[in-house]
């Protein structure tokens, strides 16, 4: 129904009574979100189409804070701000319209998104990249009004540090806890890295201090590699209770922080809550999901839903592909490609996807996994693997940390331009 795809903010739509209309002379792509998926979609297209495409891309914040190394942040291994990145040059070097604002609809019957300022937009092509949202009651007792007691730094910005400003507080000899998330979710080794950094942390800071893992999944990306990495590095530090001791039946009590473990209480000093996940809010509103991520066509990234819109990384469901930025990145290509061929008749290369995930267990102790994918008919598809080794002596371990601090750097310039 027709009702069903006019999809925008009641109490919005109803104090406008004269929004602003953004016209085109040219094709236009709205991007909306501007992480590893959005940035480089606008910058490829903005480079490759020369001029031919109108390219937008909306998003709130005026700097970017990855998620990704966030976790270095905490381990004391970056500074906060290396993990920011600004828009200026998408903007001046290579004419991508920048609109700092949220989405806040998607009016697919008219091809046209609005703006929290009231601006509509039309466009001819519509790129969702929004990330995560979190499901509202997932864990027991912890909401988004709990997330300044309990954060859940799985979003880059001002809950990273604010979880750093915990970690540094912790009495001494007290208890780190991690609700851990079940899958899927962004960056699956993403928690087990965090908790080894926060290890680092407080093996230098707190060395009597606890780690305390709560996981409702039976097992983790690179969990050999990680707990052969605990053993050596942090040895009785780190406790995971997983769901056959009951670590899928939890809840948490934020103003009292505790824990509850199959009706066992945890008094704990730090608690990090990962809570499940789902695509970012847009994509629900614009009605492109499906059991809360959005299903995409293999080959070019564009939603099984409506062929007008283009859905990349962490938002989708993108089968044999990890949610990660390094996956965000490489869809992101995918698709620009696959826009450019659409709106300009430029050549359409069959589509490639790749994908790393480097994590750091201690200083120089770096692993890694990752895959190369191809489309089928059903599904993105891993076409061939590789993985760390249990015993990989230190020099390898110390030449895997250093690729990942190279590509961070290249990822970051290939996504912002500088």
């Amino acid at each position: 129904m027709a009702l069903n795809r006019r999809l925008f903010i009641g109490t919005l739509t109803a104090t406008l009574t004269a929004p602003m209309v953004i016209a085109r002379t040219r094709p236009r792509v709205v991007i909306i979100g501007g992480g590893a998926g959005g940035a480089t979609i606008a910058r490829y297209l903005a480079k490759d189409s020369k001029g031919a495409l109108d390219v937008v891309l909306v998003e709130p914040t005026r700097t970017y804070y990855t998620c990704f190394f966030s976790n270095l942040f905490l381990g004391g291994f970056r500074e906060y701000k290396s993990l920011g990145h600004g828009y200026g040059t998408l903007a001046a070097e290579y004419g991508v319209n920048v609109v700092h604002d949220f989405a806040t609809g998607v009016d697919r019957d008219a091809k046209a998104v609005t703006l929290a300022s009231g601006v509509v937009m039309p466009y001819d092509r519509l790129v969702l990249s929004p990330g995560i949202d979190f499901v509202e009651g997932s864990v027991p007792g912890w909401s988004l009004a709990a997330q300044n007691a309990m954060p859940h730094a799985y979003k880059g910005g001002s809950q990273t540090q604010l979880l750093k400003a915990q970690l540094a507080a912790m009495p001494e000899g007290g208890t780190f806890a991690m609700v851990a998330p079940p899958n899927p979710y962004r960056c699956p080794p993403g928690p087990y890295e965090r908790i080894s950094m926060v290890a680092h942390y407080l093996k230098s800071h707190n060395p009597t201090a606890k780690i305390l893992i709560l996981d409702p999944k039976e097992g983790y990306s690179k969990q050999a590699l990680f707990e052969e990495g605990w053993d050596r590095h942090y040895p009785g530090m780190i406790t995971r209770i997983g769901p056959d001791m009951g670590g899928n039946m939890l809840k948490v009590r934020p103003d009292a922080m505790e824990v509850v473990v199959d009706g066992e209480v945890e008094k704990v000093d730090v608690c990090n809550v990962i809570p499940a996940q789902r695509a970012g809010n847009i994509a629900s509103l614009a009605d492109v999901t499906e059991g809360g991520w959005a299903p995409v066509q293999a080959d070019s990234m564009l939603s099984k839903t409506d062929t007008n819109i283009y859905v990349l990384g962490d938002a989708t469901n993108q089968a044999d592909m990890p949610k990660s930025a390094f996956s965000a990145n490489s869809q992101a290509k995918v698709a620009a490609n696959h826009i450019r061929g659409a709106l300009t008749g430029s050549k359409v290369f069959p589509a490639r996807y790749s994908n790393t995930c480097w994590s750091l267990i201690a200083p120089d102790d770096g692993v890694k996994v990752g895959a190369s994918y191809a489309p089928t008919p059903e599904k993105i598809a891993s076409v061939q693997g590789f993985i760390s080794q249990r015993g990989e002596d230190d020099a390898l371990r110390k030449a895997t940390y250093e690729e990942s601090l190279g590509w961070y750097a290249g990822i970051t310039a290939d996504m912002f331009g500088a």
